[in-house]
């Protein structure tokens, strides 16, 4: 007898919360096996940790954690006591090697305590987009895609967006129990209606499901404000909204959370069934369970344009974008002709007669046994992912990615782009949040540019919404504060230090001594050799800053006063620090603060990216910068802008009202077919382009690719490298604690730098608060040394060691921001895979431009620069080219390698 492996359930849906998409496939899929149920915990209020138990259908026991003080423990207790407490569950309940499956990435810790021997992600909504989600879910997702056998999704849109992310994604749109609600169609027989309901006036208009943040209120309203004489049915808990927040009329009726069973006999008493969803971040990717559920009673339907809805089901049911629209469709569905209704009726019945939950438990299962039979098979057979066609477009360029480098494209394509960008909002990694009336970046950034054209344009998108100051930027080391850069402002550190550089910076300058014999043999040499010519001159100025005379210049023994350094440019980024800042600089600094923010091999790194962001040391001002504080800032950005109100962010929307093309946020590019001149975007449209500018990772548009890529190409993508950085903003109850802009830590800090975000701008804080950023890089070789709140902690642990902050400071809010992509690595293979990758790409009419696709260490001022010259190639404007020689382009930096 084959072995029924149990399914243990991971949800964040209570299973007597609204009957959907969970309870529909467990239920069936318990016929077979047992179904074990875990639900999210509740408070214990007295009682020890335990479980409350239910069994609410055949084969389905429903365990939910009851765990003692629950809001007093942090997150990582409610794990660990929770996966204890399932450990035990599972060895009681004799579940040997379940299959998990799981609905909510946040569970996903809780995997091991099951011993699964088969993970199943069933996706049914993105989760992270939800009003109240928890920072963690992108995070949590990513693990869980990385650890899930297979993955199934809910809907059109939820498979476009997760195919590119795991090899094993099959679509298994929501579904219906057709005969429990064909019970409420016109001419069935008769259901009792519910006594709350029937006193109600027709015509009636009715909804069921959850009252919560993807509800359109505003078009509920207009409905019922349009039509006093039509009654309004709303069925189902409201949840995460304020139920003061919903329309108050009185034609509206909320009849509350009603049993599964009685849906039918409210649907029957239905003229028309509304689907009002508004059109956002959560509802981007839902694939209403209630449509079908609807067809199945053949009832007219009326939604706004929800993306599976408009592709799937267009044909039966009536769409409305606006408020006023959806009041007219309503009209047009009470007052369609019988032609009409009965075409939309036969359209629903053919659709309803191709789908039911049995047959898509069917199918699940018949994957589950697939993969258990072969342990790694590929997933396919029975039950394919299902395949709808998807619209169209064209557009002459394509922009992917609305981070400073595609808005500056856009900008300067005009009318000729489409600009598509993942996030809600544009700006990329120049995006800023607020949290508590506290502005944090996504890692620290200034305004700072060589170039006329780029303060042009800093006027343009800012107006006087502009902050400038003098930079403040140090290095915090032996326990004191020296300003940047490290080599120029020695002064405070202990002397033994101040004497190993300023010794190191000269022999790495002019060799090291040579022995007392061979200064003899050689007294009368005095070397000026074309490497060395001129290199004294710092040491040897007078007053009037002219090189003393001749009669007064040291005399050197020849050229074994070279010994230990090579001729010619440094090979590497190592030999870069001993020989242009020598070693004691190289010990006290540049080696360990490299090291720890790069996670690479110095060695391993070439040195072309250093270009002006890396100040080089004057001897003459090195020596004056240890006998006395330095006055002023050093560097390339001795001077800096920031937005004054709204953070970084405000220097990226003011883009906005200068776009004159297409802008759609909240959209990926799920597939691009350099071949066809094609990319799909996660909510199934194909886009036709004749270019396409990609500003997004390089390795990323490779993978997109998919096969079209050649091998060479793929192999050259997957041998770039990068730094991933993870930001701990914090929001401290103290005002004004330091002066300082940014402070960089090259010892034993968890960080390698704080960026000072409270002072980047006055209106970054509020009132009696001050917000700073901890920034950590991470890489497979270096992973972070812990996550969640455990980092949050060892971020304010450090911060007060190193004195930044005091241990009495109360912490008003905390977060973490993930950069995966943060910093390209410049390797010795780097440049050689880019253009291969670049030369094969422009044969296809797609143009790299910016930090990550063009994989360079660009700033803020190079990426508009970037973008411009995107379009110009595009276009073949002179003007556009010709601006860009109008100023040689700046360097600004808050670069991760004394680059601020």
């Amino acid at each position: 007898m084959t072995y029924r492996h149990p399914i243990v359930a991971f949800s964040h849906l209570r299973w007597n919360f609204v009957y959907q998409r969970p309870q529909q496939l467990l239920s069936r899929l318990a016929a077979k096996r047992p179904v074990l149920f875990i639900e999210e915990p509740i408070d214990g209020d007295g009682k020890p940790d335990g479980w409350e138990l239910s069994r609410p259908a055949p084969g389905v026991l429903v365990a939910r954690p009851r765990l003692a003080r629950l809001s007093a423990r942090p997150p990582e207790e409610i794990l660990s006591t929770t996966a204890t407490l399932l450990r035990g569950l599972v060895h009681a309940e004799e579940l040997v090697r379940p299959v998990a499956w799981v609905y909510t990435p946040m569970a996903e810790p809780l995997l091991d305590a099951v011993d699964p021997a088969l993970v199943v992600y069933d996706c049914m909504d993105e989760l992270s987009l939800f009003l109240g989600a928890s920072s963690e879910l992108g995070r949590r997702e990513t693990a869980l895609l990385e650890r899930a056998d297979l993955v199934f999704t809910g809907g059109v849109s939820l498979y476009e967006a997760k195919r590119g992310r795991h090899p094993r994604v099959s679509c298994f749109p929501s579904s219906v129990d057709a005969d429990h609600f064909a019970q409420a169609k016109p001419g069935a027989r008769v259901i009792p209606e519910p006594a709350d309901q029937a006193a109600l006036p027709r015509p009636r208009l009715g909804y069921f499901g959850v009252l919560d943040e993807r509800l359109d209120l505003t078009v509920l309203d207009a409905v019922a404000a349009s039509h006093p004489e039509w009654q309004l049915v709303m069925v189902g808990p409201t949840a995460k909204i304020d139920p003061a927040t919903l329309p108050a009329r009185p034609n509206i009726y909320y009849a509350g959370q009603r049993p599964y069973e009685q849906l039918p006999a409210y649907l029957a008493g239905w003229d028309v069934c509304l689907l009002p969803f508004a059109r956002n971040d959560a509802t981007r990717f839902i694939s209403p369970t209630k449509t079908l559920e609807y067809m199945a009673a053949e009832r007219p339907i009326v939604s706004t344009p929800i993306a599976d809805v408009v592709e799937a089901y267009s044909h039966i049911v009536y769409l409305a974008d606006t408020p006023s629209a959806f009041v007219e469709a309503c009209e047009r569905a009470l007052g369609a002709s019988s032609e009409d209704r009965e075409a939309r009726t036969m359209a629903a019945r053919a659709v309803v007669a191709q789908t039911s939950w049995d047959t898509t438990a069917s199918h699940m299962e018949q994957r589950l046994d697939e993969w258990l039979s072969s342990s790694r098979s590929s997933g396919a057979g029975a039950g394919g992912p299902v395949t709808l066609t998807v619209p169209s477009r064209s557009v002459p360029v394509l922009v992917v990615g609305a981070g400073p480098t595609g808005l500056s494209a856009a900008y300067h394509l005009g009318p000729d782009a489409m600009l598509v960008e993942q996030q809600a909002r544009v700006g990329g990694w120049c995006r800023s949040l607020v949290d508590q009336g506290f502005t944090f970046d996504y890692a620290g950034h200034i305004m700072f540019s060589n170039d006329p054209y780029v303060h042009g344009l800093y006027r343009m998108l800012l107006g006087d919404n502009m902050h400038w100051q003098d930079r403040e930027a140090w290095i915090y080391s032996k326990e004191v504060y020296t300003r940047y850069p490290f080599q120029g402002a020695l002064y405070g550190l202990p002397p033994a230090v101040i004497k190993e550089c300023v010794v190191g910076a000269i022999e790495a300058r002019f060799g090291k001594p040579v022995t007392k014999a061979a200064a003899s043999a050689e007294a009368s040499a005095d070397y000026t050799g074309p490497e060395r010519r001129g290199m004294f001159e710092p040491l040897l100025r007078t007053g009037g800053g002219r090189p003393s005379s001749p009669a007064m210049r040291l005399r050197y023994g020849g050229p074994d006063r070279r010994q230990g350094v090579t001729k010619g440019p440094p090979r590497n980024f190592k030999e870069f620090i001993y020989k242009v800042w020598g070693a004691g600089i190289a010990k006290h600094f540049a080696m360990p603060y490299n090291e720890k923010l790069w996670a690479v091999p110095l060695e391993e790194m070439e040195t072309s990216w250093l270009g002006g962001r890396v100040p080089l040391p004057d001897l003459e001002d090195m020596i004056e910068g240890a006998l006395s504080p330095v006055p002023k800032p050093m560097g390339p950005n001795a001077r800096f802008g920031y937005p004054l109100t709204g953070g970084f962010q405000a220097l990226m929307d003011g883009f906005l009202p200068h776009l004159r093309g297409e802008l759609r946020t909240s959209t990926r590019v799920a597939r691009v077919s350099p071949l066809r001149h094609t990319a799909t975007l996660d909510d199934g449209t194909t886009v036709r382009y004749k270019h396409l500018i990609s500003t997004m990772p390089l390795p990323k548009l490779v993978a997109l690719a998919g096969d079209e890529a050649p091998a060479d190409i793929q192999e050259a993508a997957r041998a770039l490298r990068h730094v991933s950085v993870r930001c701990v903003n914090i929001g401290v109850g103290r005002p004004a604690i330091t002066e300082k802009h940014w402070i960089y830590y090259p010892e034993d800090t968890v960080f390698h730098r704080i960026f000072v975000q409270g002072n980047a701008s006055p209106h970054c804080n509020p009132p009696g608060g001050f917000g700073f950023t901890c920034e950590i890089t991470y890489s497979p070789s270096k992973p972070l040394p812990c996550e969640g709140d455990d980092l949050i902690r060892r971020c304010i642990a450090d911060a007060v060691a190193a004195g930044f902050i005091r241990a009495d400071d109360p912490i008003w809010t905390a977060n973490q921001v993930d950069l995966p992509v943060a910093y390209v690595v410049y390797d010795h293979g780097r440049a050689g895979n880019v253009e291969r990758i670049r030369a094969w790409l422009e044969t296809h009419d797609i143009v790299l431009a910016g930090r990550y696709s063009e994989w360079e260490y660009y700033n803020s001022d190079h990426a508009f620069i970037a973008g411009m010259k995107a379009a110009a190639a595009i276009q073949g404007k002179d003007g556009v080219t010709q601006a860009l020689a109008a100023g040689k382009v700046g360097k600004d930096s808050v670069g991760p390698v004394l680059a601020s």
